[in-house]
């Protein structure tokens, strides 16, 4: 007999659905094995919060749809940070999630209640006659709407008898169209700028050589904000990311731009350093293919519901129609000069602030990124730390930055280098992390080493919650709660099968050189003591107004 529950199963694998991530338990058994009997690939973590992160950040790199499946009660509530994440990053996401109807069970929840609370769309699957159109709403939903879904199963419902079927998720929706009299009113303003500024944000993702074609066209620099991190890495005029990470000549040339045109950007007060990077008089554009993010941060003079790529060429055929010359804008020798001196973190001077057995974080991060190979994927957690692999770890494209903030949890890094890693084999993987993340998502360790994964765990142990000892010390307040003893996670990671290093000084990062020169057939971590004096200015800037 057809279960509910492996019709869904089998539903998802005939779909295309290539991995699913997750912990299985009763609830889940037999959908999840559905799945891998359909050939999808299911990555068990050791705990749902992590399986949640690494779905999260497979979408991101591939594309795809990311699936993760968990068990009833407590495996929705252990993935909901993870959830969160995903749903205020619009990763188009679907959680397998049973659920218990009766307020008699142990594992009940208010699943609904659960969504809503964390912006996560939910879809419960009613009785085995609605199963095939209830799954074919969440898939919908998405995938076309680039939404994290959680679609509900009940467990009576997963049992009772179905017959197969196939996912129908409906006619793709066509992408926004840019109206001619928007298409009108952006070239008009591109056309009337002497130093315009391109910032590109995760919705410009895949329209790269169409915003390189027309900041060509029209003179715009190129930038990107924090999650969209080398999409212009090869291209000339690029400032790399804007807001707290941008470096002094990017922040420079920002602020004087006579038009700021963000596409796919949602203008926040990360990417504009709370509005300080947007001078009175520049031009503030915005296109996006949600209405709802127009001017939902920062004032913007003309608002364009779009598609990124689609508005890019629409302005190119107007610019043809008219005749336009192709101008040199804000492309001037002198800029091109400038960019060369100093245009990336390594080139700005610094003072090393070495501690006794301890290493100034980017005089670490800077030998780092001459080690590495250039075919890599950084994946960053949050804290106090995150700063110095954002800016002096190169990316060789959008895919190989992955940056989990939008819910600004610690603990995620680890768990977002491991989906990543599995996304992209090819490619080393490091996982840059606080002592704090590491040791809050440490379990998965034996997740990457039982998958034999091609990853380096960066740890920058300052041995604190340091972005509270750098906010509240200064204050004279107490920090015995944000403080910590040493603890060798170096060691610790060798007993979960990595090969553990700690570096206290740049020599001791010949090991690190020699595990990378091969085989790496296991992780390695390095437990990094960095200095602890100074506090990163990207977060003093992000305290500013808190």
């Amino acid at each position: 007999m057809t279960t509910v529950a492996s019709a869904v199963g089998a539903a998802l694998a005939r779909a295309g659905v290539r991995t699913v991530f997750g912990l299985v338990g009763s609830g889940n058994f037999h959908l999840t094995n559905a799945l891998t009997a359909g050939g999808a690939r299911f990555i068990a973590a050791r705990h749902e919060g992590g399986a949640a992160v690494m779905a999260d950040a497979y979408a991101r790199v591939t594309g795809e749809l990311g699936v993760l499946s968990v068990h009833q009660g407590p495996g929705l509530t252990n993935a909901l940070t993870g959830i969160a994440e995903a749903a205020k990053s619009r990763t188009p996401l679907l959680v397998l999630a049973p659920i218990a109807t009766s307020p008699r069970s142990n594992f009940y929840l208010d699943d609904a209640a659960l969504a809503a609370a964390v912006g996560a769309n939910l879809v419960r699957v009613s009785s085995s006659a609605t199963a095939a159109a209830d799954l074919a709403r969440a898939y919908h939903t998405a995938v076309a709407e680039r939404r994290t879904v959680i679609l509900s199963l009940p467990l009576e419902v997963q049992t009772e008898a179905a017959t197969p079927f196939t996912l129908d998720a409906g006619d793709p929706v066509p992408r926004a169209e840019t109206t001619p009299e928007a298409v009108s009113a952006l070239t008009d303003a591109l056309l009337a700028a002497r130093t315009p500024v391109f910032l590109a944000g995760r919705g410009a993702r895949g329209a790269k050589a169409e915003l390189v074609k027309l900041a060509e066209r029209v003179g715009a620099l190129l930038a990107t904000s924090a999650v969209a991190r080398g999409l212009f890495r090869d291209a000339a005029f690029n400032l790399d990311v804007s807001g707290g990470f941008a470096t002094p000549i990017a922040a420079d040339l920002i602020q004087q731009a006579d038009l700021l045109c963000g596409w796919g950007c949602a203008l926040n007060m990360w990417t504009l350093r709370h509005g300080t990077l947007v001078s009175d008089g520049t031009t503030v554009v915005q296109v996006d293919v949600d209405p709802d993010a127009l001017g939902a941060y920062h004032r913007v003079d003309l608002g364009i519901v779009g598609d990124t790529a689609a508005t890019a060429r629409a302005v190119l055929r107007e610019l043809d129609r008219r005749g336009a010359k192709p101008v040199s804008g804000y492309r001037s020798e002198a800029v091109a000069a400038r960019l060369a001196r100093e245009g990336r973190w390594r080139d700005v001077p610094y003072a090393d602030r070495a501690e006794d057995g301890r290493i100034d974080p980017r005089t670490l991060s800077i030998a780092l990124d001459r080690l590495l190979p250039a075919d890599r994927t950084v994946a960053v957690d949050s804290g106090n730390f995150m700063g110095y692999p954002s800016m002096f770890l190169d990316v060789p494209d959008a895919e190989g930055f992955v940056f989990t903030q939008a819910f600004q949890s610690v603990g995620l890094g680890l768990a977002t280098a491991i989906g990543a890693a599995i996304a992209r084999p090819e490619r080393l993987t490091v996982a840059a992390l606080g002592d704090g993340g590491a040791l809050m998502g440490i379990a998965d360790l034996e997740t990457a080493v039982r998958l034999g994964l091609d990853l380096l765990v960066l740890v920058y142990n300052d041995e604190a919650y340091g972005a509270e000892v750098h906010h509240f010390g200064p204050g004279g307040h107490p920090l015995d709660h944000v403080t910590f003893p040493a603890a060798d996670i170096a060691q610790m990671a060798t007993g979960f099968g990595c090969v553990g290093v700690t570096i206290q000084r740049s020599d001791d990062l010949a090991a690190v050189a020699a595990w990378l020169a091969g085989p790496r057939d296991r992780p390695m971590l390095v437990d990094a003591k960095v200095t602890r004096g100074e506090p990163s200015w990207w977060l003093a800037e992000a305290f500013r107004n808190h």
